[in-house]
């Protein structure tokens, strides 16, 4: 058994730690933020590698998330349900590799229609921190500048702490894809739609219990997280022609969030430093998807 530190509480630091812990290690996670005030939070949360590099690790790592988030949608107080729908398919090279790994999947002449797990992040979120917090590991909000000041209190970190990990570790293949979303009243939906290649914007329509999450955007290199009402406009108008449903649906709240991205996700051991050292971020706006494959993938390399 060791000690190990988790920077960050977000899906992503939150579900290494959890992963950690479950195999014997001894674990805090520290955070200048909770989980509820994080990206993670923003996210429509919808299982599919959006924003992301579509590697052979990344669909493994879907995969195995995929099964996870399947065994916790039997249990209503994770907030993960199985939901069906379409992801709407306008090129002829659009890259289908992810479809490795939905069991069951139809290609259509529109696109691909799947099952897959549908995360409400509120809920979500909320249990995924108890279900730590029950392990013994304790989370602490607090803002670490310094992984010098984190070390010699703790055999191994794990850095997971999303666009903040590239002050940590000097890594300047980080940057940020700003995410808007508005939440309408729910009509009675239940299936959800992606549209990546929607010639008017990236439009998506998720369905959840009480709210429908409409999005989005997908700009690179802006960190404004302040919701713009012409972007805003634009979301709409691009949903109510994909879902007709949803005219006239009154708003229920707005959000941005910026989705880390990197090159390529990082999950591996960082040289360089006086002890041993863990990267795992760079998820774009795939965290939720990669979140328990890639915490898999962290706990293998810590006892190696």
């Amino acid at each position: 058994m060791s000690s190990v530190t988790v920077i960050g509480a977000g899906v992503v630091g939150l579900s290494v730690a959890h992963e950690l812990a479950g195999s014997g290690h001894r674990v805090r996670v520290l955070a200048d933020r909770p989980a509820t005030a994080s990206v993670s939070a923003v996210a429509a949360a919808i299982w599919f590698p959006h924003d992301v590099q579509r590697s052979a690790a990344v669909v493994d790592s879907s995969a195995v998330a995929y099964r996870r988030f399947r065994e916790l949608a039997a249990d209503p107080a994770t907030g993960v349900h199985m939901r069906t729908g379409m992801v709407h398919v306008r090129r002829p090279d659009a890259d289908l590799s992810w479809t490795r790994a939905v069991p069951d999947h139809e290609i259509t002449p529109e696109g691909v229609r799947c099952t897959v797990p549908l995360i409400e992040t509120g809920v979500y979120l909320s249990w995924l921190r108890d279900a730590v917090l029950a392990q013994g590991t304790p989370i602490r909000t607090h803002r670490v500048t310094s992984l010098g000041d984190v070390l010699p209190d703790t055999d191994a970190v794990v850095v997971a702490a999303g666009i903040g990990s590239a002050a940590l570790l000097g890594d300047d293949e980080v940057y940020p894809i700003r995410g808007q979303v508005v939440r309408l009243a729910n009509p009675g939906l239940t299936d959800w739609l992606t549209d990546e290649d929607n010639p008017d914007g990236l439009t998506y329509v998720v369905p959840r219990r009480d709210d429908v999450v409409c999005g989005g955007t997908g700009e690179v290199g802006d960190w404004n997280e302040v919701p713009d009402p012409r972007i805003e406009a634009a979301i709409l108008r691009r949903v109510r022609a994909l879902v007709p449903a949803l005219e006239g649906q009154p708003v229920l709240s707005r959000a941005a969030g910026l989705r880390p991205a990197r090159s390529t996700v990082r999950v591996e051991r960082v040289p360089g430093h006086p002890g041993p050292v863990f990267a795992c971020y760079g998820h774009g706006g795939a965290g939720v998807t990669l979140s328990w494959g890639d915490a898999a993938r962290i706990a293998a390399l810590v006892v190696s």
